[in-house]
């Protein structure tokens, strides 16, 4: 995406369609929109925000640009007084938001943005496009975190994540969601996530034998050196890198560790730590890769697998059992009108909102009532933050170790009944206030009767 100058047109054609008519019809007037996911996938109890620092980014230097609006244009849909209009384009509006790396749970609105109607509607593609990604990734992330404590984990995905954007994203995201560090040298620049990284088998074959290979890369870091055994015995393979270790031991140097990424990881990772501790290289780390996730972790854990760390890829970098949520931007208030959807399965709460936290004397989490941005709810904790205000934003972001560090200090109080893997986990405990379920409730009456009439019906 580095090759675009402008993101206006990361959008839907029928945003833009809605705005032109929303400008033909002089319809300018604050709109809430707000952003929420309407169910839980398989085995999922919980999400951790994650993408709100893009979707300001976007919001504050949103602008069509001259190319955007020869593009329009040429497509013959839009009225030549819209393209103008679009020429001065601004988001001048207001966000508030649950900060990065807090938890959430459906239904709760994760954002929501008030600006007059063309601005808060053309931003729906890019802000879901934006949360979805991070939210589904940082939520996969916590649940590898889990399985592994007190291991560490490293996002090894890049190579597989569906494109340069997405593999960022999933560095930053896993990072908030409890990973130590990526193989994403680009993501370690861009946002000061630490690096890691050992050697690929092509690494090895490229020398006669083993021992060859891991003296050199020794050689070349005496410092940091993790070999790869399993190229072609794990067993031999392990023989060989303790057998280098004692040399950089008589050098004074450490073997940092080994990396086993095939086979039976349980079984093998018991008899690499049986080698290395022979050899007087017990502080040597065994790290484990190859196709892993939060489930593939915890029943190699259960095995008795013998692993200090984590390499989590491709599963962890698509969320390869839930690849999207079912993350929805719905109008809630316009024109100072409450406004809601009576859909099947896609009924809305209205109004501008806000969520409240319960919490026991001990700061474990007891349940989340939402309610109206007004409501002020006794011993409830407010979660959505008023982070933009007039297009500005009015925050300072975080550094992303202290995002990862808010994520952390919440998901220890979460009761461990809803980080289970277990199919049948139940739901955190999510209720609406009473001022919010009266306005509902009227709201419903009066859309049915209105439906009610206008099908003739008594």
């Amino acid at each position: 995406m580095s090759e675009m100058k402008s993101l206006a047109l990361f959008t839907d054609l029928y945003e833009l369609t809605m705005a032109a008519s929303y400008f033909e019809n002089q319809m300018f007037e604050p709109a809430t929109f707000s952003l929420f996911i309407r169910n839980y996938p398989a085995f999922r109890r919980y999400f951790v925000s994650a993408g709100l620092d893009d979707v300001l980014n976007y919001l504050s230097g949103l602008r069509f640009n001259p190319e955007d609006l020869d593009y329009l244009e040429g497509t013959k849909l839009f009225k030549p007084e819209f393209l103008s209009y679009l020429e001065r384009f601004r988001f001048t509006g207001k966000v508030h938001a649950i900060p990065e790396g807090r938890l959430f749970f459906v239904n709760e609105p994760l954002l929501e943005v008030t600006a007059p109607l063309i601005e808060a509607q053309v931003v729906e593609t890019f802000i879901i496009n934006a949360m979805n990604l991070q939210v589904m990734i940082a939520t996969k992330a916590s649940r590898c975190f889990h399985a592994a404590w007190p291991r560490t984990l490293v996002d090894f995905s890049l190579r597989r994540t569906q494109g340069l954007d997405a593999g960022m994203k999933v560095a930053r995201a896993s990072f908030i969601g409890g990973f130590t560090g990526t193989s994403n040298v680009l993501a370690g620049k861009v946002y000061g996530i630490p690096t890691y990284g050992t050697m690929a088998h092509s690494f090895v074959t490229s020398f006669e034998n083993e021992t060859d290979a891991f003296r050199a890369f020794a050689k070349t870091f005496p410092e940091n050196a993790v070999l790869l055994v399993d190229t072609y015995d794990t067993i031999s393979g392990a023989k060989a890198a303790a057998e280098v270790g004692k040399e950089m031991a008589s050098q004074g140097k450490l073997l940092k560790g080994v990396r086993l990424d095939s086979g039976d990881i349980a079984r093998l990772s018991q008899k690499v730590r049986k080698i290395l501790s022979e050899k007087g290289l017990g502080e040597a780390t065994v790290f484990a890769s190859g196709g892993f996730d939060e489930y593939t972790i915890q029943r190699v854990l259960k095995q008795g697998g013998d692993i200090d760390s984590f390499g989590v890829g491709t599963k962890m970098g698509v969320s390869a059992d839930a690849p999207y949520f079912d993350m929805a931007y719905k109008m809630v208030e316009y024109d100072g009108r409450s406004v809601l959807k009576l859909s099947p399965q896609k009924s809305t709460l209205a109004s501008a909102k806000q969520v409240f936290r319960f919490k026991t004397p001990k700061e474990r989490l007891s349940r989340d009532v939402i309610g109206l941005r007004d409501d002020h709810l006794k011993a409830g904790e407010p979660l959505l933050e008023e982070v933009m205000r007039e297009g500005k934003v009015v925050i300072s972001t975080p550094p992303l170790s202290q995002i990862q560090k808010r994520f952390l200090v919440e998901f220890s109080n979460l009761r461990e009944k809803y980080k289970s893997l277990a199919k049948n986990v139940p739901e955190y405990p999510v209720g609406l206030s009473s001022g919010l379920k009266k306005l509902q409730a009227q709201l419903v009456r009066r859309l049915k009767a209105r439906v009610r009439k206008e099908l003739g019906e008594s």
